[in-house]
């Protein structure tokens, strides 16, 4: 079977140029396409409809795709007091929704992982917040926050042990380590949007979204489904460089902006079952996945993403033994049956530490892959498909990434399953 045309950073533009629009607009970046003399070192990475068609067919995927793909992990044990409440408040938890950097120095702490740290933390911000300048959650009050309020409602410790240098046997607690500089960049995320939002005359992050709502029941007028996503899209990413999640690699732009994407979708989940929402709703049956670590690295291990021939960038040692077929098919057969001693829990393993280029390579391989899986799907021939098994032919992106990103906690193999780590990043 020959692969899939698989230049991922032209494809991820392509794919998406309505993202490459949105930055043009605001940020005055060219909306050009890949040169195709684009180096050949970016295109040695293969995504085969081999590779899909194992997937799609796989017992894994077949038995938890309708059941997983609907833990989106946005029901709340909050009662909000307006509309305009719960969209600040998925706009904030958009706005910090990094951190897997930290995933396993959260887990030695907290014994929760980066995206349930998050959500405690918003869930305390939100029921310590009072009003005006107490209220954590708006303009004012972000650029109030301090580091130890941070630490405080993660309840994480900024210090490390360290040797006293002059009395032999002492240890002293120092400012410092991995979680020390997460709770700086969410403190200083916090702060920046917050003075942003001051100077533009919003007092919170959800008035901002909802004005730019209000701006899509004039997109929907367009026959293009994507336009009125680009509405908030570009809003978000032009105001904002806590969304502004791009890079240049090889001379070629990649935009991903993964948390962007993510609170437009989370408002139609939210809001989309409801038939007086307060405000127009885009259409986000199309919208690009929400690439982060989880999903190139499940992908890799799943065997739809190749990097044996990523050599240029050094991908092709990150997971020593992802190509192991044995492996792929034990990971896409049913799970093991449970035993009667629950297993002890540990802490995740550290994956590969990578650098900017490299996470951006990925995390632009799992766009393509994603849209190709979906190609696939949809060409799957329904009458050769068992009539429990024609729902295939129907999946969508969101679900599909909803799918990746929720059956990675699923089994406990797949949680043993390693994720690529950036570090000093609030874009995922």
């Amino acid at each position: 079977m020959l692969p899939v045309e698989c230049n991922w950073l032209e494809t991820s533009i392509k794919a998406n140029y309505m993202l490459q629009l949105a930055v043009a607009q605001y940020l005055g970046v060219q909306t050009c396409l890949v040169d195709p003399g684009l180096r050949p070192s970016l295109v040695n990475h293969r995504v085969t409809t081999a590779a899909i068609n194992r997937l799609l067919y796989s017992p894994s995927f077949l038995t938890t795709f309708k059941r997983v793909s609907t833990h989106h992990g946005l029901n709340f044990p909050l009662k909000f007091p307006s509309a305009l409440s719960e969209i600040n408040f998925l706009s904030m938890l958009s706005l910090l929704n990094f951190a897997s950097g930290y995933r396993v120095p959260l887990h030695q702490q907290t014994g929760r992982g980066a995206w349930d740290n998050i959500r405690a933390l918003l869930f305390g911000l939100y029921l310590s917040s009072s009003t005006g300048q107490g209220n954590l959650l708006s303009a004012k009050g972000m650029q109030t926050i301090t580091e130890q309020q941070i630490a405080g409602l993660m309840s994480v410790n900024l210090h490390v042990e360290k040797q006293h240098s002059e009395i032999p046997g002492l240890t002293v607690g120092k400012l410092g380590g991995p979680i020390y500089d997460l709770v700086k960049l969410i403190t200083s995320t916090l702060r920046e949007t917050g003075a942003i939002l001051e100077t533009m005359g919003d007092p919170d992050l959800g008035t901002f979204v909802v004005r730019a709502l209000k701006d899509v029941g004039t997109a929907k007028r367009n026959t293009d489904p994507n336009t009125s996503v680009d509405v908030i899209l570009s809003k978000l990413v032009g105001a904002f460089p806590a969304f502004q999640d791009m890079a240049t690699v090889g001379s070629q732009p990649v935009y991903c902006f993964k948390k962007a994407l993510f609170l437009i979708h989370a408002i139609v989940i939210r809001f989309g079952s409801s038939t007086t929402a307060p405000f127009p709703l885009p259409d986000t049956s199309k919208i690009p996945v929400f690439t982060d670590n989880v999903l190139p690295s499940m992908l890799v291990h799943l065997g739809v993403i190749d990097l044996s021939k990523a050599a240029a960038h050094g991908l092709h040692t990150i997971f020593p033994d992802a190509g192991d077929e044995a492996k792929i098919n034990s990971l896409l057969a049913l799970p093991q049956a449970p035993t009667d001693t629950e297993p002890k829990k540990h802490p995740p393993k550290e994956g590969p530490v990578l650098n900017e280029e490299q996470s951006y390579i990925l995390r632009a391989a799992a766009l393509h892959a994603c849209e190709q899986i979906i190609e696939v799907a949809r060409s799957l021939d329904e009458d050769s498909l068992p009539v429990e098994h024609r729902w295939i032919r129907s999946i969508t992106l969101p679900e599909l990434d909803l799918w990746l990103w929720a059956v990675a906690k699923d089994r406990s193999d797949y949680r043993e399953l390693e994720r690529f780590v950036q570090r000093d990043t609030v874009f995922f």
